[in-house]
């Protein structure tokens, strides 16, 4: 099975490069990237028809590649995946958070979210179900030190900015890039933790393996 993985962050590729070899190493995989999304996102303060027709354009070059599937990678866009999946409604198109929010219901009905990207904490609420108690929490300046090169440092607050959701039934990690931080994240809270990669390659490997 051939899956492309489209990213607006351009750290995003490893962890879920990582997760597919832990549980899918069989697929076959295609990145795209194109960092100026979160850019002009976080410029803009809104998603804009544009910025949609710019997922759809990605998406139908990863089609005409001769994908199987497509997951996106950064959690800001939902709407703009919203409407890659009206196109390609025959295919599994994933948003990078769906699996892991199917996973964090099922976990539990207190559920934290962790993000290090501000507008992410805009649109992903709204898609988790009204069923369950929601408390979200933004890692201050862990994004800044991941793009100066920082592991470390990123790790380090995001697992500081995790103790506030230690009375979460499981804390949910809204990026890619936050996965390196899951053990950190759940030794401080003692909760469990979920990550976006695992969470959407064993859901991709479900549909398209069987």
């Amino acid at each position: 099975m051939r899956i492309a993985l489209i990213h607006a962050l351009r750290h995003s590729p490893p962890p879920i490069e990582a997760a597919f070899a832990r549980l899918w190493p069989e697929a076959r995989l295609m990145n795209l990237l194109d960092d100026s999304l979160s850019a002009d996102l976080a410029r803009d303060g809104r998603l804009t028809p544009a910025m949609t027709e710019r997922f759809l354009t990605l998406a139908r070059y990863a089609v005409a590649t001769g994908a199987d599937g497509i997951l996106f990678t950064c959690s800001a866009f939902g709407p703009c995946i919203e409407a890659v999946q009206r196109e390609f409604s025959s295919m599994p198109v994933l948003k990078p958070n769906e699996a892991m929010i199917e996973e964090a219901v099922k976990a539990g009905s207190r559920i934290g979210l962790l993000a290090t990207f501000g507008p992410t904490l805009q649109s992903m609420p709204a898609e988790f179900p009204a069923s369950v108690s929601l408390k979200t929490k933004l890692a201050e300046g862990a994004l800044d030190a991941l793009n100066g090169g920082d592991h470390e440092a990123h790790d380090a607050a995001a697992a500081e900015a995790s103790r506030t959701l230690a009375d979460c039934d499981v804390i949910a990690l809204a990026q890619f890039s936050l996965a390196s931080a899951a053990a950190r994240v759940g030794e401080v809270t003692g909760r469990p933790v979920l990550t976006t990669p695992e969470s959407a390659v064993r859901k991709l490997r479900g549909l398209l393996a069987a």
